[in-house]
């Protein structure tokens, strides 16, 4: 059985750690798991060059929307999160386009906290925005605030939150000034945009969660305290769960997978 995780650029991804330490767990021999550089434009070539033995694919940036139109079948939640990021094949050929992120940040936010959200604040407007508001919108929010450098970046995240079936009331704001709303903060944005004046607004939410896991900590990991604190590689490892679980068909082994990202950041990062 052969695996792999397909993007542009690539070769920092952990997938392969992870699900590597999986099959290494469960003594599955017959499988293996890599990192391709792929394009957007390559990605459709690349599917059609592939062999029998080939089982699942894993997808980044920028492939995540070009894969819902290259599988017959679609989750629901693929839709809404308006990408895919896995490629279950059978015979080397898609038959599922699914989304594991938004499961997987459920499921992250579940392990560190398990009290009510009714609302909540996605820094960012991006791809990984929409899929984490997404997420607290599963979790019961009602309202999910997001903010963005301006709100024309925001606007592709607003509509697909905005669409999820309990019809959450969406704002967009601004990251200079925009109010943190609800029980959960979540960020999508990059470390170095994260200064003093934002961190300390968002000082009384009760759940921080960085969707980063590289530099660690960053500014709102590091102002988190005794607050529970998502990573992003917590949010890594439960959605290569779903993808591990999905291509095997065998229950994943979560403290081996995280165990083993873990030691792969501390070996790439030792001052971390």
């Amino acid at each position: 059985m052969r695996c792999a995780v397909l993007g542009d650029p690539i070769a920092h991804s952990l997938s392969p750690v992870l699900h590597r330490a999986g099959y290494a767990a469960l003594g599955i021999a017959d499988a293996d798991y890599d990192a391709i550089r792929v394009g957007d434009e390559e990605l459709e070539g690349f599917l059609d060059g592939l062999a029998d033995d080939w089982r699942g694919l894993s997808l980044t940036m920028p492939l995540k929307r070009r894969a819902l139109e290259l599988a017959p079948t679609v989750t629901g939640r693929a839709r809404l999160a308006g990408g895919a990021n896995t490629l279950l094949l059978e015979h080397g050929r898609p038959v599922l386009a699914d989304n594991t992120d938004l499961p997987g940040a459920v499921a992250a936010i579940r392990e560190r906290y398990d009290g009510p959200v009714t609302a909540g604040t996605v820094l960012g407007g991006g791809a990984t925005a929409a899929s984490t508001g997404l997420a607290l919108c599963e979790l019961g929010a009602r309202r999910v605030r997001l903010l963005a450098r301006s709100a024309d970046r925001a606007a592709g995240a607003a509509a697909a939150i905005a669409a999820h079936p309990s019809a959450p009331a969406v704002e967009v704001g601004t990251l200079a000034d925009g109010e943190i709303d609800g029980q959960v903060v979540v960020s999508t944005i990059p470390a170095d945009a994260q200064d003093a004046g934002l961190v300390a607004r968002c000082a009384g939410v009760s759940v921080v969660f960085e969707a980063l896991y590289n530099p660690w900590p960053t500014p709102l990991a590091a102002a988190a305290g005794d607050r529970p604190l998502v990573s992003g590689l917590d949010l890594l490892v439960h959605q290569a769960v779903l993808q591990f679980e999905m291509f095997t068909g065998v229950a994943a082994p979560l403290v081996a997978m995280r165990d083993a990202g873990t030691a792969e950041l501390a070996a790439r990062h030792p001052a971390r």
